[in-house]
């Protein structure tokens, strides 16, 4: 079986408390690929609490967000209308939660990743599937990924690319 990981497509990551227009832009695409995508599909949520700016990561990035329950919180509607599985709510960049639920799919074929932020969670998410399942063949889907900036989004990408992961649609 194959596995899309579709990672933080929320709201506040869109055009919310930390959006971009590059995010704003991938959306129509992502939804594409879930649609056509032949495999199971498992979303990430980050997930903070009202506490969020005493936290190390509020800390230093100053900015309340994905805030459990609030709107900014939400998956974005097109993309949460097509989600069948479990969010996978996770309080940091990587989830080990997420290396759990792909490592209970005994016949896993590869992974391929999708979502924000290419250079904050994409990136993170990826790099803790390899070090748990180094034989699994990941990808990810660099049209259907955006950074902070296209620049962090264009280094994360090579990042990634150097640690043997495949690069799909993507320039660099």
């Amino acid at each position: 079986m194959k596995a899309l990981v579709v990672v933080d497509m929320q709201n506040d990551f869109i055009d919310g408390a930390l959006g971009t227009p590059e995010a704003v832009d991938i959306v129509p695409y992502v939804r594409e690929v879930i649609q056509g995508f032949d495999g199971a599909v498992f979303f990430t949520r980050d997930t903070h609490g009202e506490d969020y700016l005493e936290t190390r990561e509020g800390k230093m990035l100053p900015v309340p967000h994905c805030i459990r329950g609030t709107q900014g919180w939400q998956i974005r509607a097109e993309l949460e209308a097509l989600r069948k599985t479990a969010a996978v709510d996770k309080i940091t960049f990587g989830s080990k939660e997420l290396v759990e639920v792909l490592g209970g799919i005994a016949d896993l074929e590869s992974v391929t990743f999708v979502g924000l932020c290419t250079d904050i969670c994409v990136i993170s998410n990826v790099l803790l599937v390899k070090a748990f399942y180094p034989e699994l063949p990941l990808a990810v889907d660099a049209k259907g990924c955006a950074g902070v900036t296209p620049e962090s989004h264009r280094t994360a990408l090579n990042a990634m690319r150097a640690c043997q992961v495949e690069i799909r649609n993507g320039d660099l």
